[in-house]
């Protein structure tokens, strides 16, 4: 009698399991958090829009607003979130439309406008933040904590590594 077939499940494809061992450690590194950014990211966005009805880059302008007490305006919002200053406007506006953000002229510049948290949008981000911790912190389970702080200091002298470069570029710039 034939023994049965068993199917058995292969494990997840990422993006550097298509480089070999003979391929560069640094690629591999950096695929590898590419991909763990992105499952991060993806369960984050799928918990807030579940939860809460809310995009991530949203909930993100959200956080900046609420570390500024005294609110920000349009452009500085748009370097901290690293977006166009349209893509911003767009979220400002819908965000005015929901009553949790206000606008309000510069004090300092007539022509800027300064962003800040309603207490109805101070209200829901707070209601948002243990919700988000409980998106990340799951998906961190499986590590313990000495390995958590190792991985972040790790991570911590990788961007160390990569502002000094930055920096060191910025300079030459400056000298021509």
């Amino acid at each position: 009698m034939a023994s049965p077939i068993v199917a058995t499940a292969l494990p997840p494809r990422d993006r550097e399991t298509s480089l070999t061992k003979d391929d560069r450690l640094d690629l591999r590194v950096w695929f590898r958090l590419l991909t763990c950014a992105t499952h991060i990211e993806r369960s984050v966005r799928q918990g807030l829009r579940g939860e809460f009805g809310i995009t991530l880059p949203r909930f993100d302008l959200l956080s900046q607003l609420d570390r500024a007490e005294e609110g920000l305006t349009m452009g500085e919002l748009s370097r901290r979130l690293m977006v166009t200053n349209g893509n911003v406007t767009g979220l400002i506006d819908r965000l005015v439309t929901e009553g949790l953000v206000a606008r309000t002229p510069s004090p300092h510049d007539r022509r800027a406008q300064v962003v800040s948290l309603t207490p109805a949008g101070k209200q829901a981000f707070e209601a948002m933040i243990p919700k988000h911790q409980d998106f990340i912190a799951e998906r961190f389970q499986g590590i313990a904590r000495a390995e958590l702080a190792e991985l972040h200091r790790l991570l911590g002298k990788l961007k160390t590594s990569f502002e000094a470069r930055e920096s060191q570029t910025e300079k030459r710039k400056d000298e021509k």
